[in-house]
């Protein structure tokens, strides 16, 4: 059996495409790879944070579905997304930077061995910055070069995804079992689990948690996590697998930019299993991608009403200049 090489993407719900494009971009500084809409609900934004290139398992993806109500976090939810930096010194580099930004946070911590800094965004969607200093395994892809964040502190892709969910037992034989992922590590409630190749961006951490309310999606929330597979050939052999353990999938779909399958595999807990090409810089030259609304081909016929229904978000970035910011750490 091929195994899952780690995270591919994460997608979550955002109140607002505009200020969720803001935050990404000068903010976080990621870069815009993708400005799309959801091929299942054609009157929903789709936007594609990732690093320079748009490499799997750096991309960040949002839906901001019309009158959706905010979210509520509790167990039974994917809780947290983690964002890759190079070194422990980056973390101090953006704790200052959301400080004098105004983003919340709750300072530099140390979990499994690794330095991290949770924060939250402006729909209290909750993320963590995470050190590679001492990681080893699933390598890391390169930060967008024009943006506002020096090179040497900007996130660089995916690490740990952290699920909060109340059968303990259960899910554990999910990630080990059907997932073949091996729990390396646990303090207090949170389990570390690994997979693929390993390191930050090939790990989950599951949160025991039978006391919280049962979360409700909304956005804040996260709508479901994917994991890294090489070809058609090894998604249909996942595809296969699922269904002997008796989980219901969406079998084979073609989301143009790359190819998935899908599977819930604990309530309220969407998987995805994804294909790391053919990527997102097939449709648009390097320097403009994600400036324009990309369409896959199938929904290209429909772009008038598309446009119609979507309404126009500037996302030029090409012709701006955004000077590094070093929050006094030169």
């Amino acid at each position: 059996m091929n195994h899952v090489k780690g995270i591919h993407h994460v997608t979550a719900i955002t109140s607002s495409a505009e200020k969720n494009y803001d935050f990404f971009t000068n903010v976080l500084g990621m870069r815009l790879v993708k400005k799309t809409v959801n091929q299942d609900d054609i009157q929903t934004y789709h936007l594609f944070f990732a690093d320079d290139k748009g490499s799997a398992g750096t991309d960040m993806t949002f839906f901001d579905f019309p009158g959706i109500p905010k979210g509520v976090h509790g167990t039974n939810e994917i809780a947290k997304t983690s964002f890759r930096v190079p070194t422990d010194e980056a973390l101090t580099y953006w704790q200052r930077r959301f400080d004098r930004l105004g983003v919340k946070h709750e300072g530099i911590t140390e979990q499994f061995g690794k330095k991290t800094l949770t924060f939250v965004d402006f729909d209290e969607q909750a993320y963590q910055l995470i050190s590679d200093e001492f990681n080893v395994g699933v390598a890391s892809g390169e930060p967008w070069q024009n943006g506002p964040v020096p090179l040497e502190y900007a996130i660089t892709g995916l690490g740990p995804i952290f699920i909060r969910i109340a059968d303990f037992t259960y899910f554990k034989q999910v990630m080990e079992q059907v997932m073949l992922f091996e729990e390396i590590g646990q303090e207090g409630d949170a389990h570390l689990f690994e997979g693929g190749e390993g390191g930050n961006g090939a790990q989950v951490v599951v949160i025991h948690d039978e006391t919280s309310p049962v979360a409700r999606q909304g956005f804040g929330t996260v709508h479901h996590v994917a994991f890294r597979v090489d070809d058609r050939s090894v998604l249909d052999e996942w595809t296969a697998r699922l269904q002997q353990f008796g989980l219901p999938t969406s079998g084979y779909v073609d989301r143009f930019f790359f190819e998935s399958s899908y599977a819930r595999v604990a309530p309220q807990i969407l998987f995805e299993w994804a294909t790391d090409g053919p990527g997102f810089m097939g449709d648009e030259p390097y320097e403009t991608v994600g400036e324009k609304l990309s369409l896959p081909p199938f929904l290209e016929p429909k772009r008038e009403q598309i446009e119609a229904m979507v309404r126009p978000i500037d996302t030029v970035r090409s012709t701006k200049t955004f000077e590094k910011e070093y929050e006094g750490m030169k």
